[in-house]
């Protein structure tokens, strides 16, 4: 089976080690996984509590687990996975990865100096509809990470599915961290 990959999955990809064993919290379709199985032999867990998510990963042959992030990390002992995806909570993974639309890029700031919520390709959801509970800038998930004693190990920002090394706050529309506590 081949995998529709997002932008982020080969940035991800290629921090994971092969054969590792994997938690991917709101795991949606289940295809980050799918795709870390076939591209790095990884194993895991996707945590999801959407119905038609939790039916996709079955779909897509995850092990699923239909449950909010909190309740479904319970079943889980410490330091469990290689690597915990999309998960601000490192008590069950030795690192976590972290993919989030940038809330500071260009094309979002001007949307909101004109009064309105920025609706984009990676912010593609209006205010009222959209899956991103908490919006947020790459300057504030640094800033996150030096307030909290997360060691970044390293940080990848995209416009179009490709690096931006100059001025990423502004001119990234993707931001992709893997870090973990120091």
């Amino acid at each position: 089976m081949t995998i529709a990959a997002r932008a982020d999955f080969s940035t991800i990809a290629d921090w994971v080690a092969p054969n590792t064993r994997v938690l991917d919290l709101g795991c949606g379709d289940g295809s980050l996984l799918a795709y870390l199985r076939e591209s790095r032999g990884a194993s895991g867990y996707g945590i999801e509590i959407d119905d038609a998510g939790v039916l996709a990963s079955i779909g897509n042959g995850i092990n699923v687990i239909q449950s909010n992030l909190e309740s479904g990390l319970a079943g889980f002992d410490d330091q469990s996975f290689d690597s915990v995806i999309l998960s601000q909570t490192l008590r069950v993974g030795r690192e976590a990865i972290v993919s989030f639309p940038n809330f500071g890029h260009w094309s979002h700031r001007a949307q909101v100096l004109l009064g309105r919520m920025p609706v984009s390709k990676s912010l593609p959801f209006q205010w009222y509809n959209t899956p991103n509970v908490h919006l947020c800038t790459v300057a504030d998930f640094d800033a996150y990470c030096e307030q909290r004693a997360f060691y970044v190990l390293e940080r990848v920002v995209l416009r179009d599915g490709e690096r931006v090394s100059m001025l990423p706050n502004l001119l990234g529309s993707l931001a992709i961290y893997r870090f973990r506590k120091t």
